[in-house]
């Protein structure tokens, strides 16, 4: 079973930005339509964004992120990024990230059940 390893959360103020970073713990020749989740204490884990397998890529992104958030992937790597800009206190949550192994498809996914192998997650909290 292929892990996701996540990377790049941290502290920031409001206003700032992070970029997270997503890679598979081994090598594989899969290539994987992708979704960045987060949890908030005392609430249900939610999609934030998602992108299809294609290198090209289809993408969703929650109303709470629209404008703000960038998901972008290099496949050569299959490594996925989320470049998170004007970040809000609301923001702040455990960020998940999550694959589905798929041969290229323009197809992306919203529901955790869709995805089967994740991340342990990294805390992005956001100050005031």
């Amino acid at each position: 079973q292929v892990r996701l390893v996540e990377s790049g959360g941290g502290l920031v103020q409001a206003g700032g930005s992070l970029r997270l970073t997503c890679t598979p713990s081994k090598r594989t020749a899969s290539t994987y339509a992708m979704g960045w989740f987060r949890q908030a204490p005392g609430k249900e884990r939610e999609i934030v964004v998602a992108i299809s397998s294609w290198s090209v890529g289809n993408t969703y992104y929650a109303d709470s992120v629209k404008g703000r958030f960038t998901i972008s992937r290099d496949n050569a790597k299959n490594t996925v990024y989320l470049q998170m800009n004007s970040l809000k206190p609301e923001d702040t949550a455990v960020y998940y990230c999550a694959g589905r192994p798929e041969y290229y498809s323009s197809t992306y996914y919203l529901g955790e059940s869709d995805y089967t192998n994740w991340g342990q997650g990294t805390q992005v909290t956001v100050s005031s």
